[in-house]
């Protein structure tokens, strides 16, 4: 039985979507699926559980260092890694992670 889970997200006043797609954060061997989003104002993801609760995060332009591409396998190079001020290193596996990657450095 597969369980679908739907989620609710809380958009600020005057934020616009600009992307989003099904993405997996990468925390060590931990995979965890959800979903990208970004806006004109921050990157959000959001966790899927299988549960009916979801894990939330958020990165604010004006926290990121640095954008770029990593290999999730032998050719693939289909993750993005965000590093924030603060030290902490956020990975991704994504389609299209170079697309990503210019429009979250455009809003840096």
């Amino acid at each position: 039985m597969k369980i679908k889970i739907s989620m609710k997200i809380i958009f600020k006043p005057n934020e616009v979507v600009i992307k989003a797609s099904d993405s997996e954060h990468i925390l060590g061997q931990v995979v965890n699926k959800g979903k990208l989003i970004l806006t004109n104002q921050r990157v959000y993801f959001v966790q899927q559980l299988e549960e009916t609760t979801e894990n939330i995060f958020e990165v604010l332009p004006s926290e990121i260092i640095d954008v770029m591409n990593f290999k999730t396998g032998w050719l693939s190079k289909n993750g993005l890694s965000i590093t924030k001020k603060d030290g902490i290193l956020l990975k991704f596996r994504l389609k299209n992670s170079q697309q990503w990657i210019e429009s979250i450095a455009g809003m840096c």
